[in-house]
């Protein structure tokens, strides 16, 4: 599983010319899921996520975490996040997880977050999105379960 996390002043997702989600200060979160993941993987990345201290401080140090700043998550599945280039020019998405697969550990990611106090605004799993941002700092962070303790 993959989190590509951006530190924003806003974001949001349109679909069909119609804003289906939207944030101010928080993350904007590009969520990838591959064929093997499992919950487990979701819970270790959301801990990770909601821990995560990428914004400043009165000093100006990355040093506050999302409630910190009471910020908010806009969550966008994003299976291209699992795009092999090794061969060719056209990406291979092989690895990327099976659709409804991916739709229910999509979900409960979204829904533990919620569980976890955040304000959660979110795409529509497979559905042609747009999304605009204002990314902060610029700040962005690749979170795969494969690479955590």
């Amino acid at each position: 599983m993959r989190f590509l996390i951006q530190r924003v002043n806003s974001a949001s997702v349109t679909i069909d010319e119609k804003i289906h989600g939207s944030i101010e200060k928080g993350f904007l979160v590009l969520v990838g899921v591959n064929e093997t993941d499992t919950q487990i993987e979701a819970d270790k990345l959301i801990r990770k996520l909601l821990g995560l201290r990428i914004f400043q401080d009165e000093n100006g140090k990355t040093n506050l975490a999302l409630s910190d700043v009471n910020g908010t998550l806009l969550m966008v599945s994003q299976f291209t996040l699992y795009a092999d280039c090794r061969k060719g020019n056209r990406p291979s998405f092989v690895h990327a997880g099976d659709p409804e697969h991916a739709k229910a550990l999509y979900e409960y990611i979204l829904q533990e977050c919620q569980h976890a106090g955040y304000h959660v605004e979110h795409g529509e799993f497979g559905a042609d999105m747009k999304v605009s941002l204002e990314n902060d700092g610029p700040f962005t962070v690749m979170l795969d379960s494969d690479e955590l303790a």
